[in-house]
């Protein structure tokens, strides 16, 4: 092969990779083709099975060391959630969502689809665009893989130096990281690049608005939990993420969530069934600390027996913004 062929061949082949990679940009950009799309591709060690066997011994790890809350109303109806915003997700696992005690307002994903939604998020989240940003957001990292993805490096970086080493995707040891409610999960499924960060916002708001969500939910939430991080440092501050809430991440979930999605005439803000939900969570959870602080309880015709939910739940809508 002569020297001018060689050149075209290598011309030709940059042309072709950036040619895949605009393509792949282009779909990333587009929610219509949401399902249809490879986000989580990258070195993995990890088999799609393999994933999920991992995140079920991890999540049955964390149900021995957390909190689950039990009422059956409260985690159907996260459940529920969850549920439609997975449906309209790149992920290509099944998923289990659960609500755990917690006083740390966030969420937290394991591989595989296993996702547990702390009670502080559900009070700090008043409307229900805005637990579902959060749930989206974790979501996000199912479907691009990162945990796996973080852990495969690891994987090499510990092995790097291993004369003779051969690279399994064997067991994740090394150091654990504790969170939320003192659940202690390896590190490295718990590290979360700034790019990883981005990623899960960028596709989460994707998911959300494809759900059928005001995607500006996540703005709200967002803000929510940068000013109070900024009110009480550590508050909010999650181990495994790298990329803390600021006002730049924002500004810049705020400038795609313009660029990339087409305006609908209206979309779910709240629903008085998220309503009923959210106050029957808080009012178990004021019954339960005045019973520890042994003060007199007083019961309210929820606790009585009326379920959230037996109506038709009534949408709210927001208008769209000229």
């Amino acid at each position: 092969m002569t020297f001018r062929c060689a050149l075209a061949c290598l011309l030709a082949l940059a042309a072709s990779t950036m040619f895949a990679q605009d393509a792949g940009r282009k779909k990333q950009d587009d929610p219509a083709q949401i399902g249809n799309r490879d986000v989580g591709k990258g070195v993995n060690l990890y088999s799609i099975e393999k994933e999920m066997a991992l995140g079920k011994q991890l999540a049955e790890e964390v149900r021995r060391q957390a909190k689950v809350v039990e009422d059956p109303l409260i985690s159907e109806y996260v459940n529920r959630i969850g549920q439609n915003l997975a449906r309209n997700s790149d992920a290509k696992v099944p998923f289990t969502f659960q609500v755990i005690e917690g006083n740390s307002p966030n969420a937290f994903a394991l591989p595989g689809g296993y996702v547990f939604v702390y009670t502080a998020l559900l009070k700090i989240a008043n409307e229900e665009d805005e637990l579902a940003a959060a749930m989206a957001h974790e979501i996000a990292h199912v479907a691009a893989r990162h945990m796996t993805r973080q852990a495969t490096k690891s994987q090499i970086i510990n092995l790097a130096g291993t004369a003779g080493g051969v690279i399994l995707g064997g067991g994740i040891g090394g150091a654990v990281a504790r969170q939320g409610a003192g659940v202690g999960i390896p590190a490295a499924i718990l590290h979360f690049t700034r790019k990883d960060e981005s990623e899960a916002d960028y596709l989460g708001v994707q998911y959300l608005y494809a759900a059928g969500y005001d995607p500006n939910g996540a703005i709200s939430i967002f803000e929510k939990l940068e000013s109070l991080e900024r009110k009480q440092p550590g508050t909010v501050a999650r181990i495994f993420s790298t990329h803390p809430m600021d006002a730049t991440r924002i500004q810049k979930t705020e400038q795609e969530i313009g660029r990339i999605l087409p305006a609908k005439a209206e979309y779910v803000v709240n629903t008085s069934e998220y309503t009923a939900i959210r106050q029957r969570l808080i009012s178990q959870q004021e019954r339960k600390k005045a019973a520890d602080d042994g003060r007199p309880q007083l019961r309210t015709r929820q606790d009585a027996g009326e379920q959230p939910g037996e109506d038709r739940p009534t949408v709210r809508r927001r208008d769209l913004v000229e």
